[in-house]
């Protein structure tokens, strides 16, 4: 039905597009590809798996000017449709929070005035990224 010649080249294409599947998902951006250092401390989730999912993060970040990369850490965190998500950033090396709480501020006041900044990823899927979420508070 088909020659040698379109078996070989029906193969080889479909070993590239195969290749190509591969490299295109193994290159996606992630949290490695960002400057600086992230490290989680703390995280609450909420354990209801039936309605809203509350996800809240503690970060560390090195670099505490990168105002961008840390927008896009973020991005790159769990969400799930119609929940939330809030990643709070303070500076390697300074006090951080170990524990959060689902409620508002979701840390001890004591840690507020080392909050570099806030990113936030509502049920709407509306993005907020606050520098110095606290310091109009204090």
């Amino acid at each position: 039905m088909f020659s040698k010649r379109v078996k070989y080249l029906l193969i080889g294409l479909v070993v590239a597009l195969i290749d190509y599947i591969i490299y295109d998902a193994g290159s996606e951006p992630g949290i490695d590809d960002l400057k600086g250092q992230y490290k989680e401390v703390a995280l609450f989730r909420n354990e209801n798996n039936t309605g809203p999912i509350i996800r809240i993060y503690a970060v560390t970040v090195s670099d505490t000017t990168r105002w961008e990369d840390m927008q896009k850490y973020g991005d790159l965190m769990l969400y799930t449709k119609y929940g939330t998500t809030k990643v709070f950033f303070f500076p390697e090396g300074k006090p951080v929070p170990t524990e959060l709480s689902p409620r508002r501020p979701h840390f001890d006041a004591k840690f507020e005035p080392y909050c570099l900044a806030m990113y936030e990823k509502d049920a709407m899927s509306q993005v907020t990224f606050q520098r110095k979420p606290f310091e109009a508070v204090q």
